[in-house]
């Protein structure tokens, strides 16, 4: 991106986010010292089956962060994200990585991204939050919880 160019200052950080994570706060919080806009895209996919619509989960998501992060927004999106990016001016997409497994499916999308003009900054999840996924909070949400322990007897 040529030196300049407003988009640099632009950022999104696209996401299923079911539920949003400490680890997808802490990357926001990351990126918003980095530039001077950053979106949180919510990503409405109804094929991954989300908990709630894609509006619900970026208001839960609005809540949640802090009123002086003003260089922030939130908003739900269902095309490509590379589209949101063109029509908002963004020129920079934020992914997070975890692991290698992530690094490797990260990378494939970025590239393709890069094709069509915007570039992929990734983020490596600091360690304390790298095993944390929406996948596994929700799981862990789902999950019957006994009213009271008992030791089991041989």
């Amino acid at each position: 991106m040529p030196v300049g160019d407003p988009r640099s200052s632009r950022a999104v950080y696209p996401g299923t986010f079911d539920p949003f994570t400490d680890g997808h706060r802490d990357l926001v919080d990351r990126a918003r010292r980095l530039f001077d806009q950053v979106t949180v895209l919510v990503a409405v996919n109804d094929e991954k089956r989300p908990t709630k619509t894609g509006a619900e989960r970026a208001l839960e998501i609005r809540a949640v962060l802090p009123a002086g992060w003003e260089n922030v927004t939130v908003a739900a999106w269902s095309g490509l994200t590379v589209a949101y990016c063109r029509q908002h001016g963004a020129g920079v997409i934020i992914r997070g990585v975890r692991n290698a497994v992530d690094a490797e499916r990260e990378y494939q999308l970025a590239a393709m991204n890069e094709t069509l003009g915007i570039t992929t900054l990734f983020m490596p999840a600091r360690p304390e939050l790298a095993t944390i996924s929406s996948t596994v909070v929700r799981a862990a949400a789902t999950q019957p919880r006994p009213s009271r322990w008992k030791p089991m007897h041989r």
